[in-house]
């Protein structure tokens, strides 16, 4: 065999074919073959770089939510230093067709420890009534269930609860509370009802209308609506109550110290209007046979006119009682007039 020729199996395949598939065979591993978006995934091992400022944010939201997030378990108060009910010693003051009957919101809190009505000094309520003519002397808180006696008056409250200040109550409260005070008006029939403040008329007014009283509906004094009115049952009906027109309404101003959105006259004279109503109606009661209260000077009374003047013999006395019947009349009037 000659040296130079190629051995006998390799003799038909030609070197250059030889030579290019191994090449390609060998180049195949470093082939790049980019992977579909859609199946591309993430290497767990291999997480995405982070930066320096998504770290620095990552970490104060971190620190935002760990100290704005409320403790699901709030530590509770022991039952032993939670603040007990405040009970109320104060008993309402009531009878039988008494002159006034004065209606508070509800008690404060030495009223209710003490079980006497308006207790607290800073109370204007006894001051007033002084003041203003309803009493002939200031009288102390502990005589409030002797006012029936003394002078024909009475008092009761549109809320029982007890708080610092009649604001910690509820418009739920005080229209609950307006059937029971049409109630005790039916049960006692009082000549009037006196509201020691506006918000136990903004109380009746939102109970009987269905809606709050809008601009230039109030005034102090006088309303023209009664409580507790009674209808009585016709011929036929068999026996039943005898029918009751109610009880006039006066609102006066709140006498609470803590009040100051009207002056010390301005509350003043709103009383002392109430105070002449109380004068005529004492003296027309002296002249019927009725009570008009212990303390109540009734000698005086019948020495007097129906404008509250000094008369001398029966002939002054005459013409007094002339006028009296000819102011009833013209008052008669004007209330038909403003109901119509």
């Amino acid at each position: 065999m000659d040296p130079a020729s190629p051995p006998a199996d390799m003799a038909d395949t030609p070197p250059s074919t030889t030579a290019a598939q191994t090449f390609a065979s060998s180049l195949s591993r470093y082939t790049h073959q980019p992977a579909s978006p859609l199946k591309r995934k993430p290497s767990p091992s291999s997480p995405a770089p982070t930066s320096k400022r998504q770290t620095r944010l990552s970490f104060a939201s971190s620190s935002i939510l760990k100290t704005t997030t409320p403790n699901p378990t709030p530590p509770s108060i022991p039952p032993s230093t939670r603040s007990p009910p405040i009970k109320n010693n104060l008993t309402d003051s009531l009878a039988p067709h008494l002159l006034l009957l004065f209606i508070g919101v509800n008690p404060g809190l030495l009223t209710a420890s003490t079980g006497h009505a308006y207790a607290h000094p800073s109370n204007l309520y006894w001051k007033l009534m002084h003041a203003s003519g309803l009493t002939n002397r200031r009288l102390a808180p502990a005589e409030d269930h002797d006012l029936p006696r003394l002078y024909q008056y009475g008092h009761t409250n549109i809320v029982a609860r007890p708080t610092r200040d009649a604001s910690m109550l509820g418009n739920g409260e005080l229209d609950a509370g307006v059937e029971v005070l049409e109630e005790k008006c039916r049960r006692w029939r009082p000549e009037a009802v006196v509201l020691v403040g506006k918000g136990i008329w903004e109380a009746v007014f939102r109970v009987w209308r269905g809606r709050g009283l809008g601009r230039g509906e109030f005034g102090y004094g006088w309303q023209r609506e009664r409580m507790g009115r009674v209808r009585g049952k016709g011929k036929g009906e068999g026996k039943g109550e005898e029918g009751w027109e109610g009880a006039r309404i006066f609102v006066a101003t709140t006498t609470s110290g803590l009040a100051a959105g009207m002056s010390w006259e301005e509350k003043l004279d709103v009383w002392k209007e109430l105070a002449g109503w109380v004068g005529e109606r004492r003296r027309a009661r002296v002249r019927e046979g009725g009570e008009v209260g212990e303390e109540v000077d009734v000698e005086k009374l019948r020495g007097e006119d129906w404008e509250g003047n000094e008369i001398e013999g029966g002939k002054e006395e005459k013409k007094g009682e002339e006028k009296e019947e000819v102011k009833d009349e013209e008052r008669e009037g004007g209330n038909e007039e403003e109901e119509e």
